[in-house]
């Protein structure tokens, strides 16, 4: 699935979202965290955190986990539907922290190395990938060795995040990435504060990967690894055309395209265009300032409402 070009990778949206990137050149796409031991217990926890189609592929399921036999439960429902799970060793989040997911998995080889080997035992198919996501540590040693016992377990590939559990905010040590990269056979993905192609590319050649992962920058711009410097107005229709069709939750809608629309909108448009509060409202507002068509939206959608959306049950 890697290889030696620069593997472009959305971290972490839901189907509409990820069918938009993958118009712009994004190469792979994750979902958002699920919580494995939920998803495998609850079927209307697989029905609201789980949708896909047949468009979206590559595809990698995220779960937080720390319990091999739920792990390679929740690996089996999905993977008739996806391309590979991905374990999240890196989420700093309290709540996390708190259930045992997350970063505290750094600090766990043994329990990463059990859920690896058991999602590895449990999938038939040889084809279905085992990746996690991690962040490192002070003493860098451990990552390496970290990573060294992930690779002799059978993981497919590495992302590292170039931030301690406790940074924030703080530089993105891509020198550290780089190391993890050279001490590793397997494909390594650099991730942490990517927000244009051209720092993309930057960072790949810096620290050596196989691929970049981007989260929120392609929040500000999802054309960003098709070469734009902002949000073209294309994408945004694109956008509109998606989300309805996908029927995606009005809040969803209306906030990705804030997002979008950051570096384009004055002050004033913001403050007008944040208040919405109705997908009609928000077609009314583009079609005024951009020329979209509110009412042919809304024809496509009911046309195109049904049968597009795939649910797990």
């Amino acid at each position: 699935m890697l290889s030696e070009c620069l593997i472009k990778v959305l971290y972490a949206h839901r189907l509409s979202f990820r069918t938009l990137v993958r118009k712009y050149d994004c190469d792979l796409c994750y979902t958002p965290m699920i919580v494995a031991a939920d998803f495998v217990r609850s079927a209307k926890a697989r029905d609201s955190e789980f949708t896909t189609n047949q468009g979206d592929c590559p595809l990698i399921v995220q779960f937080a986990a720390n319990d091999a036999r739920l792990l390679s439960d929740a690996a089996r429902i999905v993977c008739p539907y996806a391309n590979g799970i991905d374990i999240n060793c890196g989420c700093p989040q309290r709540w996390a922290l708190a259930e045992g997911y997350g970063a505290c998995l750094i600090n766990k080889p043994e329990l990463v190395r059990d859920m690896v080997k058991q999602v590895r035992n449990q999938v038939e198919n040889p084809r279905f990938s085992v990746s996690i996501k991690i962040r490192i540590h002070d003493d860098l040693t451990r990552t390496v060795d970290l990573c060294r016992k992930a690779e002799a377990t059978g993981v497919s590939w590495i992302t590292v995040h170039g931030r301690t559990v406790e940074e924030r905010h703080q530089p993105v040590h891509y020198e550290a990435i780089k190391i993890i990269k050279e001490s590793m056979s397997i494909p390594i993905v650099a991730n942490g504060d990517i927000r244009s192609l051209k720092e993309a590319e930057n960072v790949w050649h810096t620290t050596g990967t196989d691929g970049v992962m981007v989260a929120r920058g392609l929040l500000a711009n999802p054309a960003m690894f098709a070469g734009y410097e902002e949000t073209p107005l294309k994408c945004i229709w694109d956008w509109v055309d998606i989300a309805l069709e996908l029927g995606t939750p009005y809040m969803c809608f209306h906030q990705h395209l804030m997002y979008m629309m950051e570096k384009i909108t004055s002050r004033q448009e913001k403050r007008i265009f944040n208040a919405l509060s109705s997908t009609s409202a928000v077609l009314d507002y583009l079609t005024d300032h951009y020329g979209i068509d509110g009412l042919e939206l809304f024809s496509f959608f009911n046309e195109t409402m049904e049968g597009h959306i795939l649910v797990l049950l």
